[in-house]
């Protein structure tokens, strides 16, 4: 593939930066750069500021909305965004289940959601994984019986993002106990404010609530709602985690974050020079470099694969673990490159409520809670355990 952007691409990438200039915030644009906090509010305004451009649906068909981008194009969006420093559209909605809505839902979903998902009316979250049923996703408990034009769901779902905020969860949940476990599986879109949902919260190392426990006490969910057939979701839920495995990758915040890691290397000395000079962590930091251009490349190649009519295959996999790896790296590079300054964790500098932090070093004092907080990117998605079994069995055929 062919990396030198044609003039055509550099005036996109112009208009982009032209518009991300002039429409966003500058709170929110200091939160993100200095690894602060971001609550409801930012995510929801800067999506509606994309909405308003016309450019929230970057990978959706322009029938539904989208902008009809060239992969490329979409490389360039994401990576002058994460550059710039804007809050990430979160994925739940745009990049997850609105796929399966374009790919398997009926012309009513199609109209009632997606342009709902569009402009941030409705805020999705994910209701995957459960108590014992992560990795080994098929093995879900979550049970939907039929009765007459609905279903009732009764079970839990756990380490669901954000579900505090969700107004819409889309579930697998289990039709149909005989046969292979991935079979018997449906997947439903579960209005929130249904009663006998109940969400509580996991706090995490970082003390940030991120993730939650959902549980379904006789939910009752309209038929309608169900996407495809019954006991066909295994297949949907496939669909998806193929977008979703591609798009924690991130090139571009690894790119932005690599940045950061030089420059807080450069200030912090050892031995009387800056730490960046110092041979053994500049090596560690340009073996870093090779494999994030490595995963650029192969990323502008599944992406190309996706323009020409199919989904993310198995492909999105290596994207996974490389992509996760390099951003755990990135953090711990960091932690290693202020040293002691790390160890002071200050919350209420991280969530605004000081100009500045505690321990006298605003760029170290999110980075133990960032480190902690990517300790999850291996595992979420599907384990890099699991997506190397995949690699092994679909592409290298062993």
């Amino acid at each position: 593939m062919d990396l030198n952007y044609t003039a055509d691409d550099l005036a996109f990438r112009d208009t982009v930066r032209t518009f991300l200039d002039a429409n966003l915030p500058g709170d929110l644009k200091h939160k993100v750069l200095n690894h602060k906090r971001l609550n409801k509010e930012d995510f929801v305004r800067w999506h509606k500021i994309v909405a308003k451009q016309g450019w929230v649906g970057s990978g959706w068909p322009v029938e539904y909305g989208g902008t009809a981008w060239s992969p490329v194009q979409r490389h360039i969006w994401e990576e002058e965004c994460a550059r710039a420093g804007t809050p990430v559209i979160l994925p739940f909605g745009v990049a997850m289940v609105a796929p399966v809505i374009m790919a398997f839902g009926n012309e009513a979903q199609k109209r009632y959601f997606l342009p709902r998902i569009l402009n941030c009316d409705d805020w999705w979250c994910q209701g995957y994984s459960e108590p014992g049923s992560g990795s080994d996703l098929a093995s879900v408990k979550t049970r939907a019986e039929r009765q007459g034009d609905h279903y009732i769901v009764n079970g839990q779902k756990t380490w669901t993002t954000l579900a505090q905020h969700a107004d819409m969860i889309f579930c697998l949940v289990r039709t149909d106990s005989g046969g292979r476990k991935q079979e018997g599986i449906s997947f439903l879109l579960i209005d929130m404010k249904t009663p006998g949902i109940t969400v509580r919260p996991i706090i995490m190392l970082d003390e940030e609530h991120e993730v939650n426990e959902v549980f379904f006490d006789n939910v009752k969910v309209p038929v309608e709602n169900r996407i495809g057939e019954e006991n066909k979701g295994w297949t949907y839920a496939k669909y998806l985690l193929g977008h979703e495995r591609t798009n924690i990758a991130a090139v571009g915040r690894a790119k932005r974050e690599l940045q950061f890691l030089k420059r807080i290397a450069t200030e912090q000395h050892k031995n009387g020079k800056p730490l960046l000079d110092d041979v053994l962590f500049a090596t560690k930091v340009a073996n870093l470099e090779i494999e994030l251009m490595a995963l650029e490349v192969t990323v502008l190649r599944v992406i190309s694969m996706d323009s020409a009519k199919r989904g993310p295959g198995p492909e999105a996999s290596m994207l996974k673990v490389k992509g996760t790896e390099i951003q755990q790296t990135l953090t711990e590079l960091m932690v290693e490159a202020v040293g002691p300054y790390a160890m002071p964790f200050d919350p209420a500098y991280m969530e605004g409520e000081h100009a500045h932090s505690a321990a006298q070093n605003d760029d170290a004092a999110p980075l133990a809670a960032y480190y902690f907080n990517y300790r999850k990117t291996s595992i979420y998605g599907g384990s890099n355990e699991i997506q190397k079994n995949i690699i092994t069995q679909m592409i290298l055929g062993l």
